[in-house]
């Protein structure tokens, strides 16, 4: 496996992650006090979009990683539990490191 594959898996997460917290923070403030309609509903879209690139990075991620379903399901799930994908994503990078192919390339002499 490419370590390009391991690298926009976990870029989308941290970024899926941070939003999903952003958007919480608006949620508290549309519901709670009544204010931030448009940045909740602009904060909310964006994460959509980027909830789908998660899904399908950690999808391609886990096929390539041979992942049972159930293993698969819960990395893709942990995109919409605030603060998950952070602790998903720390577990899978131990998990595939030693999966990723040596880039180095070979020198003729």
């Amino acid at each position: 496996m490419k370590k390009s594959v391991l690298t926009r898996y976990r870029a989308l997460a941290y970024i899926t992650a941070v939003m999903l917290l952003v958007l919480c923070t608006c949620m508290v403030f549309k519901y709670g006090f009544d204010t931030g309609e448009d940045v909740t509903f602009v904060v909310s879209q964006a994460h959509g979009v980027l909830y789908i690139l998660y899904l399908i990075f950690a999808f391609d991620l886990g096929q390539k990683a041979r992942w049972p379903f159930g293993k698969l399901l819960w990395v893709l799930v942990a995109g919409t539990i605030p603060t998950a994908a952070f602790f998903v994503e720390r577990r899978v990078v131990r998990e595939v490191s030693p999966l990723i192919e040596d880039e180095t390339p070979v020198t003729a002499a």
